[in-house]
């Protein structure tokens, strides 16, 4: 197969031997915003991210392998995808493990009340805090049951809690008490102390958090969002969060970065990074090993 591999793959260099020798042709590109090194109809398969944003998928007539590095599909045209049977894989897995543990961190730094702690120790504080929240027995509900959510879930299971699935495609599982279809939202929402997303960003589920599902969720319950910005309306959460809800775990927004004068910046009980809940040192192995383990079968 003809690949072009795009510097968005960072552990290229150390995997390029092994597909040469699975008979494989390469040409790299640096830079994915850069003019193509080859003419487009060479290419059979790609290994790269955001490739399309710069050169539109029609160019290349002889796609039939894609390989992304990222979790989610939204750089992808995926009706062109599907209508042209082009084989994709994203980077299942790959990502989780830091994910999951941002998630539990988040959460536990807004029921510790780390901030309150951090900034006692600036100050040379000694100063007690008598409204420090267990998570044990809390009602999680996890949105989107794919492999970070269910790393989220494992995670939360061992601190005690009930664990609430919601997926477009329910099953039993080991690390959920239940889970239920996407469509059963609105039932399960009232009765969850932290809601975890974790779904993929279709136009489906555009503001799947709008205000009439903020407005269902429990006084005091925290949202944590390691998803995708546009799942949540922003101006919607930012009124239930000077209203009812108790904090919100957010890594992604609706616009990236996040503008200077957002409300979020200055919420106490909100914890704000910028799309960095991803970063793991492990990444860089498990990546190499999903995509050299996809393009041998392919």
């Amino acid at each position: 197969m003809n690949l072009l591999i795009t510097g968005a793959w960072q552990g290229y260099e150390e995997c390029k031997e092994a597909i040469i020798k699975m008979g494989h042709q390469i040409h790299f590109l640096q830079w994915e915003k850069d003019d193509l090194p080859l003419d487009a109809a060479w290419v059979e398969g790609i290994i790269g991210n955001g490739i399309f944003l710069h050169h539109p998928i029609e160019k290349f007539v002889n796609l039939r392998y894609i390989q992304i590095t990222s979790a989610g599909y939204d750089r992808v045209p995926m009706d062109y995808v599907k209508e042209h049977n082009i084989t994709i894989h994203n980077a299942r897995g790959v990502y989780s493990i830091p994910m999951a543990e941002f998630a539990m961190t988040g959460v536990l730094n807004l029921y510790k009340q780390t901030r309150f702690f951090q900034k006692n120790q600036e100050n040379h504080l000694f100063e007690k805090n008598r409204i420090l929240m267990e998570l044990s027995g809390k009602n999680v509900c996890i949105a989107g049951c794919g492999s970070v959510g269910t790393e989220c879930a494992k995670r939360f299971k061992a601190f005690g809690c009930q664990i609430m699935g919601l997926d477009l495609f329910p099953r039993e599982d080991t690390w959920y008490d239940k889970m239920l279809g996407m469509e059963e939202c609105d039932k399960v929402l009232p009765e969850a102390d932290i809601l975890i997303l974790t779904m993929p960003l279709t136009k489906e589920n555009h503001h799947f958090m709008n205000q009439e599902r903020l407005s269902m969720m429990k006084k005091g319950a925290i949202l944590v969002n390691i998803a995708r910005g546009g799942i949540v309306d922003t101006a919607a959460l930012i009124t239930a969060l000077e209203n009812h809800l108790g904090g919100a775990v957010l890594d992604v927004f609706e616009e990236e970065p996040l503008t200077a004068d957002s409300p979020l910046w200055d919420m106490e009980h909100v914890i704000v990074t910028p799309h960095n809940s991803f970063v793991g040192e492990g990444n860089r192995k498990r990546l190499n090993e999903v995509i050299v383990g996809n393009v041998l079968k392919a």
